[in-house]
C-alpha cells in the first residue's frame, strides 16, 4: 500500500497522476485501491465540513455541540442547520456531525425597554395589539445602518420602540468573538422581529424565518420577499404563498406588501397577523407618495396597518398615523439623520402627535374662510 505524508492540498496530484499511469497498465482494480489507500492516509478519521460556506477540515469527529466548541462559538446565541435541516439546540450534543455536511450557522444583526415616560395615548388606554401582544408605542425600528451597535442601542432607547426588527445571516466563524446585536439589545427587554430582509423568493423566506424561530423562539415575525434590486419592491405572488406557508406554520406574520388595497385584503384573508404597505421604497425617504391608497387599506383592515418604509423624517410618520394607521416602521430615517439619537426621539414624539391627531379627529376642509373670532360686537 502507497502512503502519502506530504502537505494535504497536493494529495489530489498525485491520485491523478497515479491513475493515469495504472489506467494505461488497464489495472483499474489496483487504480482504486491506490486512490482510497492514498486518501485514507492522507485524512484518516478527519472530517471535511463546509460551515458557512467555508471548508473546513477537523481531525476527529464531532457532534453539533463540540463543533460550536471548536470554533468559540455561544450555542445560546444561534441557530444551526445541517443540509437544510434545522437542527434543534436540544439536540446538538446528541447530533454527530459526517464528513461532507453542509453547515449555516446564523445569528441575528441589526437590520432592521420602553421609554421612561410613557406615551399620553397609552394612559388613555390606546395599546398597539398585534397577534395577541400588547405594546405601549406604536413605533417600530430596524436595527441596521447604524456606525455601532453602541448607537444602535442609544437610538432604540430614545425611540421608545418596544419592538425591534432584526436580521437573521451568518455568524462570523473566523472571528467569534465579534460583538453580537444580543449583547446590546436585550431580548428580553425588546420583542425582536426577525425579518427576512434580502430574501427574493419565497423559499429563501421560509427557510430564514424557521432559522429565526430556532435560534430566538419567536413566532412574530416580519415578512418580505423582493421582487428585484433595483426598486426592492415586494413580489407579491410569492409573498402571499410564503404568508399561507407561515400562517400554517404556526407563525404570527407581519408583511411588508405594496399599497395595493386588493392584494393587501389577500394577505388578511390569508391569515396575515398585520398588513404593511410601503410609504415609498426601502431606504429612499420620500415620505408617503400615495396616501390614498393607504387609507383606503386602513379603512378595509380587520388586522393592524403600519406603513413599512419610505418614511425621511418626522412630519412622514405623523401623517401616517393621521391617516389612520396603527403604527410605522423605520429605520434608515433614524440610522442616516445627521443626529440618529435626536431624529428617534423625533420620530417617537412624531408617532405619538399623529395618533393622539388622528383620534381627536381633525377639522372639516373648508373652500372659503371661517372666522375664529365673533363678528357680532365688533366696535
Amino acid at each position: 500500500m502507497l502512503k502519502w505524508y506530504g502537505p494535504i492540498y497536493l494529495w489530489p496530484i498525485l491520485v491523478a497522476a497515479g491513475l493515469t499511469i495504472l489506467r494505461r497498465s488497464r489495472n483499474f482494480a489496483q487504480a482504486e485501491e491506490f486512490c482510497a489507500g492514498t486518501r485514507e492516509q492522507t485524512y484518516g478519521d478527519a472530517m471535511l465540513l463546509t460551515v458557512n460556506g467555508e471548508e473546513r477540515e477537523f481531525d476527529r469527529s464531532l457532534t453539533v455541540s463540540q463543533l460550536l466548541g471548536e470554533l468559540g462559538i455561544d450555542a445560546r446565541k444561534v441557530a444551526l442547520e445541517r443540509n437544510l435541516e434545522i437542527v434543534p439546540r436540544s439536540a446538538y450534543e446528541g447530533t454527530e456531525l459526517s464528513d461532507g455536511d453542509r453547515l449555516e450557522v446564523v445569528h441575528f444583526i441589526g437590520g432592521g425597554s420602553a421609554a421612561e415616560e410613557t406615551p399620553e395615548v397609552s394612559a388613555a388606554g390606546d395599546p398597539f395589539s398585534v397577534a395577541g401582544l400588547d405594546f405601549q408605542s406604536r413605533l417600530i425600528v430596524g436595527t441596521g445602518r447604524y456606525k455601532d451597535f453602541e448607537e444602535t442601542r442609544l437610538a432604540i432607547e430614545a425611540s421608545g420602540a418596544e419592538i425591534v426588527t432584526v436580521a437573521v445571516r451568518r455568524v462570523n466563524v473566523t472571528d467569534p468573538d465579534q460583538p453580537m446585536l444580543v449583547d446590546f439589545v436585550d431580548p428580553k427587554k425588546y420583542t425582536y422581529l426577525p425579518n427576512t430582509a434580502g430574501c427574493f423568493t419565497a423559499d429563501d423566506a421560509l427557510r430564514t424565518l424557521r432559522l429565526a424561530r430556532e435560534a430566538g423562539g419567536w413566532d412574530l415575525v416580519k415578512l418580505e420577499v423582493l421582487g428585484d434590486e433595483k426598486t426592492l419592491y415586494p413580489d407579491m405572488i410569492e409573498t402571499l404563498e410564503a404568508t399561507k406557508v407561515l400562517v400554517k406554520e404556526g407563525f404570527d406574520v407581519m408583511v411588508y406588501c405594496t399599497d395595493d388595497p386588493l392584494f393587501a385584503k389577500r394577505l388578511e384573508d390569508a391569515g396575515a397577523a398585520a398588513i404593511m404597505p410601503l410609504g415609498a421604497p426601502i431606504g429612499s425617504g420620500l415620505g408617503l407618495q400615495n396616501p390614498i391608497n393607504i387609507r383606503l387599506i386602513v379603512e378595509q383592515a380587520d388586522v393592524p396597518v403600519l406603513v413599512d418604509a419610505g418614511v425621511g423624517t418626522a412630519s412622514d410618520a405623523t401623517i401616517a398615523m393621521e391617516l389612520g394607521c396603527d403604527g410605522v416602521l423605520m429605520n434608515t430615517a433614524i440610522a442616516h439623520a445627521g443626529d440618529p439619537i435626536a431624529m428617534a426621539r423625533a420620530m417617537k414624539l412624531a408617532v405619538e402627535s399623529g395618533r393622539l391627531a388622528y383620534r381627536a379627529g381633525r377639522m372639516p376642509k373648508k373652500t372659503y374662510a371661517d372666522p375664529s373670532s365673533p363678528l357680532s360686537g365688533l366696535i
